[in-house]
């Protein structure tokens, strides 16, 4: 008996909703609560699950369309349901994949396609079946389409297991190695060092043993209900972008610590144009019913940032024009070498954040005296542990402590619609220098961590970062910023504040001075301190408050224990 599936009730006042992906084809067999068709709200992107299980007849819709709530989609046929159950739990047993793992393999094509197309075939690389495999660039994080190559870690006639580094890249962000995602015998390497590769990009042609990696786990059906309130929504938009993560990838595409953007009110097609010019649909003001965005809107966004960049610059967006640089070979020999990833984007996050975020710095001194003492003594019980006791594994603790006790600095501000975006969370990230370049690896949940715990991943990930094994994720979700720059020397700086963070602590090498105590001068050893804040959201008040409260904790440790 044919059944007709009508599009359900999205919410209140939501009449209609736009076809992102239709998951299925005429001849499909689906199950109760499989995933048919991802549609996309004023409010949200949600997949829609079957009501019934059989063979879909036909169907109605295609990618792209504008549905109403109550039209038909697709008709099935239930009868058919119990016709082969033994047949689809046998091939489920033979390939190791589900009927759901399927749908969600198309979903990790190009969003262009998703755009274009009705339905993808699985890619080659994520068959189960031996033969001729094209091994192509992952998805490396949002907003990154490209890498360059610098090293290609096999060549032709390796044999080669799942998860086994097949070449290292860098990313504007970091420098990873790209894990395999299927077993057997590399034929032809297609990239070489140096090379920019794009995401897609065939980069490996491999002879197939059958393995390969399962690239995501079935996801559970959302349900669509009403937006909540604007901060409800963050945590919930927040939560269900955490349950997409995919814990045995190497490559992440999207960490589920960074703030979530809401979702843009604009059709595929606009969407797909504004990824074609490079302008992001989040920053795009809609002219239409509920801020709707149409191709037009886009189109003026682009023009009207066009002709900023036009009358000031490479730096024409924040309104600083650059200046003409001299012939330098005019007085001398002068040597040009560019610059790598890590460094050009460091360059420009520093320059925005300089620009935009008014910065103030605040200077305090710490006497560590009994610290050191303490540091010293229980050294050695962290070493067993793997890890090393450091001043800047302590600050992690204190300042996790400090961020409970003063909000306003684990905070971040959207100005675009005026409001402060205070996280629940305490991530804390710590700049290392390496011979690429400033890296800001970020260690999660610190107030979750005991000090021996944090000196250990604090080792581990410093190491990380200077053999170039860090990865997307790891660089991500940072509240507040630590510089401990006392290893190389110096007194005072002020360092910039690391947006869309607030605050950021500097710490300089300490030494001995004497200081006038109890009516008398005594050795005291004093480590300076350098708090660099974003004067929109905090005072001068709140900066010393926090500084002397870090201050304290470090002179009192057992204030942590009392009010951290």
């Amino acid at each position: 008996m044919a059944t007709e599936f009508k599009l359900p009730e999205l919410g209140e006042n939501i009449e209609s909703a736009d076809v992102v992906k239709v998951l299925i084809s005429p001849g499909d067999k689906v199950e109760v609560d499989q995933s048919v068709i991802e549609i996309e709200t004023d409010k949200a992107t949600v997949e829609v699950p079957s009501e019934f299980s059989g063979t879909v007849k036909e169907v109605k819709v295609k990618d792209g369309d504008n549905v109403k709530v109550g039209s038909v989609l697709f008709t099935i046929d239930e009868s058919a349901s119990d016709a082969e159950p033994a047949k689809v739990e046998e091939e489920e047993k033979t390939t190791g994949e589900t009927e759901a793992d399927k749908v969600e393999e198309e979903e990790t094509t190009t969003e262009e396609a998703k755009a274009d197309k009705v339905e993808e075939e699985p890619e080659k690389e994520e068959a189960s079946e031996t033969g001729f495999v094209e091994f192509k660039m992952p998805e490396l994080g949002e907003n990154i389409d490209a890498a360059d190559v610098t090293k290609v870690l096999v060549k032709a006639g390796d044999q080669i297991n799942v998860d086994d580094p097949v070449v290292e890249i860098e990313t504007d962000k970091a420098t990873v190695e790209v894990p395999s995602e299927v077993s057997g015998t590399v034929k032809e390497v297609k990239i070489k060092d140096g090379d920019k590769a794009k995401v897609g990009q065939v980069i490996m042609i491999v002879e197939s043993s059958g393995k390969t990696k399962t690239e995501k786990k079935r996801e559970e059906p959302k349900p669509v209900e009403k937006a909540p309130e604007k901060t409800e929504q963050k945590d919930d938009h927040l939560k269900s972008e955490s349950t997409k993560e995919r814990p045995d990838d190497k490559i992440i595409s999207r960490a589920s610590s960074e703030m979530p953007k809401k979702i843009a009110p604009a059709a595929p097609s606009v969407r797909r144009f504004a990824r074609e010019i490079g302008i992001d649909i989040h920053q795009v003001n809609g002219s239409g019913p509920g801020g709707r965005i149409s191709i037009d809107d886009v189109k003026d966004f682009a023009k009207t940032r066009n002709e900023k960049i036009n009358k000031g610059g490479v730096s024409g967006a924040i309104g600083i024009s650059a200046e003409p640089l001299p012939d330098f070979s005019k007085f001398g020999k002068i040597e040009r070498e560019p610059m790598n990833n890590i460094r050009k984007k460091t360059a420009e996050h520093l320059s925005y954040a300089w620009a935009t975020v008014p910065h103030v710095t605040q200077f305090d001194k710490a006497d560590i005296t009994g610290l050191e003492k303490i540091r010293k003594k229980f050294g050695a019980k962290v070493e067993q542990s793997g890890g090393k006791l450091t001043v800047t594994a302590i600050l992690l603790k204190v300042i996790a402590g400090a961020l409970k006790k003063f909000p306003q600095f684990n905070c971040s501000i959207d100005m675009d619609k005026k409001e402060i975006i205070y996280k629940k969370y305490y991530n804390v990230g710590v700049a290392v220098d390496t011979e690429r370049g400033l890296l800001v690896p970020v260690i999660k949940n610190v107030d979750k961590k005991n000090i021996v715990e944090l000196s250990v991943e604090l080792g581990e990930i410093a190491v990380k970062a200077r053999d170039k094994k860090l990865g997307l994720d790891e660089m991500q979700g940072g509240n507040f910023s630590i510089s401990n720059l006392g290893g190389i020397g110096g007194t005072y700086f002020t360092p910039i504040v690391n947006t869309p963070e607030v605050a950021i602590l500097g710490v300089s090498r300490a030494a001995w001075e004497q200081v006038y105590t109890d009516g008398e001068f005594q050795p005291k050893f004093m480590m300076p301190l350098s708090l660099s804040y974003d004067h929109r959201i905090i005072d001068g008040a709140d900066a010393i408050r926090f500084l002397r409260w870090v201050v304290d904790t470090l002179e009192n440790p057992f204030l942590l224990s009392l009010e951290g």
